[in-house]
């Protein structure tokens, strides 16, 4: 099996039931949930809303490849009422679900980054992610997630 960590968020509607049942589909339709953090406040990252954020970051254990684990946080998206993810701007959202690392694994394909380009300029990403797993090695820079974070100060 393999280790997964997903980064949730939502920023409409009910958000705390929002990132519930995104956690209870995932732990039913992905994997075995090993952990979750806490629901963490953020401001909207990249775009201009009224709408705060809530995120999250849960560790699963999952039998699913990485591409079929993006199939089913895509399907899982949509079921819960998403519309297709722009490709170039960030806009309001009921849920995101983003595969932040994969085992040790890095993929670079058109279609699929691991690990998340973006996750360490995040600090919505970095906090959860500290409090499940701060002695986690981010397989590109080979440094733990505790000293990332200390660098940059989230």
């Amino acid at each position: 099996m393999a280790l997964v960590y997903l980064g949730l968020g939502t920023n409409l509607g009910n958000k705390e039931q929002h990132l519930n049942n995104a956690i209870l589909k995932l732990s039913s339709e992905v994997g075995i949930l090993v952990f979750q953090s806490a629901f963490y406040s953020s401001v909207p990252w990249g775009f201009d809303s009224e709408n705060e954020f809530l995120n999250a970051v849960v560790l699963l254990e999952t039998y699913l490849s990485p591409f079929d684990l993006l199939a089913k946080t895509q399907d899982i998206e949509l079921k819960m009422g998403r519309t297709v993810k722009p490709t170039t701007d960030y806009s309001d959202r009921l849920i995101d679900i983003d595969i932040l690392l994969y085992d040790s694994l890095i993929i670079t394909e058109p279609t699929l980054k691991i690990p998340h380009p973006l996750m360490l300029e995040r600090d919505f990403v970095l906090k959860p992610l500290m409090e499940i797993a701060p002695d986690l090695v981010y397989p590109i820079s080979g440094k733990k997630v505790k000293d990332i974070v200390a660098e940059n100060k989230v």
